[in-house]
């Protein structure tokens, strides 16, 4: 049962790297002014990311993941 959420959760992480691709398209000037702050959420997420890795608790890892990859993608484009 383990693998099958680790598996379902990986796989909606990686449907956060279309959506931070759209989100970069249609919110370009926000982007311009927010970058400072974007960095930020970037920073937080990992740093939550990991503590839930240490706490080993699922949901936030995988939340605090998601909203990393959507707001890194963001910046990218």
């Amino acid at each position: 049962m383990a693998y099958l959420e680790f598996l379902l959760g990986t796989v909606l992480l990686l449907f956060g790297i279309p959506i931070g691709n759209v989100l970069a398209k249609l919110t370009k000037e926000e982007l311009k002014e927010g970058r400072n702050y974007f960095r930020l959420i970037i920073i937080l997420s990992f740093i939550g990311t990991v503590f839930s890795l240490i706490f080993q608790n699922d949901p936030f890892l995988f939340s605090f993941a998601f909203i990393a990859i959507v707001t890194s993608r963001s910046l990218k484009k």
